[in-house]
């Protein structure tokens, strides 16, 4: 946003910025993947609650558990390829096409970003174990969901207030 609003101010007064589409193209791994552990910790992901969402006790854990350890795996994965990926850019000078911007800081806050989430899912992964083997407990560093009705007196309470 603050390189498209520099973008029009300075068309308005006529000096183009060239180059603009091409940074504005290398800024997306920014919101995309520096965002994503927030997104998991606030639980605003996409997830399949048709069958997670009817499961109980010990049984809803262990699925929680093994659900994010599997992702826990996947990201550890695409962690190490986008770093190779990222490490490689950089050795070969890799660049934009028309103005040669440098391509490797945005490659690399992949891998960075992929690193927070690994380890926003360990924390998860911990809190599941731990609701696992202690069901009755307070849920520590999980996120929990949330019934319509729940969130509905929640948006009451605050209108109230």
């Amino acid at each position: 946003m603050i390189l498209t609003s520099f973008q029009i101010i300075s068309r308005v007064m006529g000096y183009p910025w060239p180059g603009y589409l091409e940074l504005s193209e290398l800024s997306i791994s920014i919101f995309a993947f520096l965002g994503v552990a927030y997104a998991q910790r606030v639980d605003s992901h996409i997830r399949m609650e048709l069958i997670v969402g009817n499961l109980k006790g010990r049984l809803k854990w262990f699925v929680e558990v093994f659900a994010t350890f599997f992702g826990f795996l996947i990201i550890l994965i695409l962690i190490k390829y986008s770093f190779l990926f990222a490490l490689d850019s950089y050795k070969i000078g890799d660049t934009t096409y028309d103005y040669l911007y440098p391509t490797w800081p945005a490659k690399a806050l992949v891998p960075i970003g992929f690193s927070i989430w690994a380890l926003r899912l360990l924390l998860e992964l911990i809190g599941y174990v731990r609701m696992l083997f202690l069901p009755n407990s307070e849920p520590f560093a999980i996120p929990v969901t949330k019934s319509p009705e729940e969130l509905a007196n929640e948006e009451i309470k605050v209108i109230r207030e």
